[in-house]
This record gives C-alpha cells, structure tokens and sequence, in this order.
C-alpha cells in the first residue's frame, strides 16, 4: 500500500555483545522433519534467545539532553527494530528479534515504555480484531540516533502515520524477514531498509527541484532510473519496501517489495506488478489478486506471506 516513507542487522557482529559473538562462531546443529542436522540461519528459527540472560546482559548509561536511560542489548535492538520499520506488530517482535522469547520481550518493552522511549497501542484493525502495535516515541528516535547504531543517511521513524494503515505497516516487517530469509540461503545479507516514506520524500524533494520540466516524461524517467525505478503510465510506482543486500559473490543489489491486500484497485495492482515488484500477499487475499492478475494477462506472481 504505498503511499503518493538499521536498525543493525542481527547477524552483524559488529553491533553484538560478546556472548552473543560466542553463540554464533559455535552454533548448535538443528535438525530439520527429516532428522538431518542444518546449522540455525536467522534468529527467528534459532528457537534460542539471540540474546544472553538478562543477569548478564547489564544496562549501560545512555544520556540525552539532561536525562540518563538504562539499556540493555537487547532494548537497545529492540529500538533499532522499531526505528527501521516505524510500526511492528508486539507478536512479531518477539518472533523475530527475541526468538520467540515472549516474556523476554515483554520485560524489555515494559522498560522501556517506562522510560518513555516506546509507545505500546492496542489497535482496533477490523470487526473484533486488534493490533498491538509497537512504535518509537519521539524521544526514542532521538535517543536512539545519539548512540551512533545506524549509519547517518539511515531513516529513523516515531509514531504512526495513519492508524488506519498500521496493519498493512506493521505486516511489512514480517514480509522483511521472509525475503531476507531467502536471502540468506542463497548466500546473501541483507544491508539495508528502505520504506516507501523515504523513497517518496526523495523523489518530491528531486521533482520539484525540476521547476518546470517536472512533467516532462524524459525528466520523469532520468528521475526514475537514478533510483532503480520504472515509469509506468506517467507515474513512478513505489514499492512499499526496498531491502538493500550484498549477494555471496559481493555484489550489491537491492529487490523492491510489495504486500499487496483485497483492496488494491486493479489498475494499480497491474501498475505494481508492470513496476517489477515481488508481489506478496496473505493467502486470503491472493486468489482474488490472481485473478486480477490473469484478466489482465500479467504473468507476475503473489508470494504468499
């Protein structure tokens, strides 16, 4: 659903406490439904906190302005998770950036809402249906930002934008972690995330610096080649999320994604789909996207979520 916008990689040792360094030159085998032994991948399949326990991850001192804030590790990933994505769901958080550790999790984000650097909403989505939704505070973005965990190009989000479309953001950090686990099985590492908010502010900011030639279709396609886009129709679709990767050869790419619902228009699923994009969508939405699809006769495919 975009819209007309690291934290660090857990697999970066660079970012990772000394004991988490150990667990990962010495990882444990896993067997898989066949009884063969595979080493753990991602954190979200390790069935293992990625994080040591608590009696030995201590807080240290982060200050900001005239304030001290106690992190651990742990809350301090926590943060950078909520920074790269805006908005994540509380269920996914502890799948993916706690390895299912739940009541891990939920000790971390009780602290730090405490400390006024996390907001926890419970959403009304649909009907009976609900979100716990997970975002950074303004003073959690800036708090975050002074500790130097993200690159200074790095967009950093607070708060959310449209609660109405908090479902569809908060699923697009789930959409992140199957693609990166793809990803990673053909040798890869993700580098970066790029959420459609920040594609879209660079694109405004460079047309209007166009003045009058803004319209003008040779300007709009040098516009969209500069950053790996397609025009189609006139416009520049966006994807909802661009991950940055390094392939096992060393070379850079990126894939542009998008989570696609029932709502989507016809015209503007095709305009997705002719864009390129890797078309994703949960399994009760893909049969009639499908279908869409094939009366247009386009022969993109929707991943299911």
């Amino acid at each position: 659903m975009s819209r007309d916008p690291f934290s660090y990689d857990p697999q970066d040792t660079r970012e990772m406490s000394t004991w988490a360094r150990r667990q990962r030159r010495h990882p444990q085998p896993r067997r898989d439904t066949r009884g063969a032994e595979r080493p753990d991948s991602a954190p979200e399949f390790q069935g293992r906190s990625p994080w040591p326990p608590e009696r030995e991850d201590s807080p240290r001192a982060y200050t900001l302005r005239d304030r001290t804030f106690l992190l651990r590790d742990s809350e301090l990933h926590a943060l950078a998770e909520l920074g790269k994505f805006r908005v994540v769901a509380a269920s996914d958080l502890a799948r993916y950036a706690y390895a299912g550790d739940h009541r891990r999790m939920e000790r971390d984000v009780r602290r730090l809402e405490r400390q006024t650097l996390v907001s926890d909403r419970t959403l009304e989505i649909s009907g009976k249906k609900t979100l716990r939704a997970l975002t950074l505070t303004r003073t959690g973005k800036r708090l975050f930002k002074a500790t130097g965990r993200f690159p200074e190009d790095q967009a950093i989000y607070h708060g959310l934008v449209k609660p109405r479309e908090a479902k569809h953001d908060a699923d697009l950090y789930r959409l992140y972690h199957k693609e990166a686990a793809r990803i990673a099985r053909e040798g890869g590492s993700p580098l970066r995330v790029v959420l459609d908010f920040e594609l879209k502010r660079t694109l405004n900011r460079e047309r209007v610096a166009l003045g009058a030639q803004k319209n003008n279709p040779e300007e709009l396609k040098r516009l969209a080649e500069r950053h790996a886009l397609t025009v189609v129709d006139g416009k520049i679709p966006l994807p909802d999320l661009r991950i940055r990767y390094q392939t096992a050869e060393g070379e850079l790419r990126h894939v542009d994604l998008e989570l696609a619902t029932r709502h989507y228009r016809p015209r503007g699923l095709a305009e997705k789909a002719k864009a390129g994009f890797s078309l994703y969508s949960t399994r009760d939405d893909a049969p009639r996207l499908r279908r869409i699809l094939d009366e247009r006769e386009l022969t993109a495919g929707i991943l299911s979520l």
